[in-house]
């Protein structure tokens, strides 16, 4: 790497370590026809994509020291197309539950969701307004097992019932793993997520709130979602949705957890958001 001023979200050499094979593999499969080998380091590429879910800067505000926004913007929406941010998640999230004596894929999953202000410019169709909310703009929904970890994102406007996210999640869910045997969710989430969980073999339990409880009151196992969607507040690219496609938004969350992870399996610290 050329020398630049060091930034908090880039990546060290041993976290550079557990994505690079990944990026490797991707760029043999995809040779210049000429020969090239490209004139961008992807480490530095992925540091940039990493700076700007942690600033949530625009694309043209890139610092210069980073490859020109142009050449960003063209391996996100490549890479988010192919799969390649999905594949580096999945593979470190492996890591982390193998790391603390879990099998790869969690037999319990936790299901909710979170809707965020769209930003100015957001396409109208890609957006709605959540009713019981109050709030416009998009609904992203999670799986995460009991260590927080995604498992699933699904992102809709904002005016989507919770029925059909959850729904959405748990396709997803069974489509990419057949150990999943039961989902928590909460009471937003009605009858036919229950009915649709039979389908795909997923036991759904909808964890019922104690009447005689006031205030925020953390529900046993289902608390692990709200802290996954807390963590990623702390990337400022998700405090509202700025993306104009659903699967741009999904992809932003890959990788801000995956910035996560990579410091979990490195054992370094966390930047906190108040010094972000």
């Amino acid at each position: 790497m050329s020398e630049r001023m060091y930034y908090k979200t880039d990546l060290s050499d041993e976290q550079w370590a557990l994505v690079e094979p990944v990026i490797a593999a991707w760029k043999a499969a995809h040779p210049s026809v000429s020969g090239h080998q490209g004139r961008y380091e992807m480490r530095e590429i992925v540091n940039a994509l990493l700076y700007q879910g942690r600033t949530g800067c625009q694309w043209e505000l890139l610092p210069h020291d980073f490859p020109p926004p142009g050449a960003v913007k063209y391996y996100f929406y490549t890479w988010r197309d192919e799969g390649i941010d999905r594949t580096i998640h999945d593979l470190l999230r492996w890591q982390v539950r193998e790391m603390v004596g879990r099998k790869a894929d969690p037999s319990l999953v936790v299901l909710d969701t979170q809707s965020v202000h769209a930003a100015a410019g957001v396409p109208a169709e890609s957006t709605g307004c959540d009713a019981a909310k109050k709030v416009p703009g998009c609904k992203r929904g999670l799986a995460v097992d009991v260590l927080g970890l995604v498992i699933a994102v699904v992102v809709a406007a904002a005016a989507a019932h919770e029925n059909a996210v959850g729904i959405a999640l748990l396709d997803k869910v069974a489509a990419d793993t057949d150990a999943v045997e039961k989902a928590l969710v909460d009471q937003g989430f009605k009858n036919a997520v229950v009915a649709h969980g039979q389908k795909v073999a997923i036991e759904v339990e909808v964890v019922e709130r104690n009447p005689a409880q006031t205030g925020f009151v953390p529900q046993a196992k289902r608390w692990v979602v709200e802290r996954a969607f807390g963590i990623l507040m702390a990337s400022r690219r998700l405090v509202r949705g700025y993306e104009h496609l659903p699967r741009s938004s999904e992809s932003r969350v890959y990788w801000a957890m995956t910035a996560v992870i990579v410091r979990r399996l490195t054992g370094a610290t966390v930047p906190a958001w108040r010094t972000a």
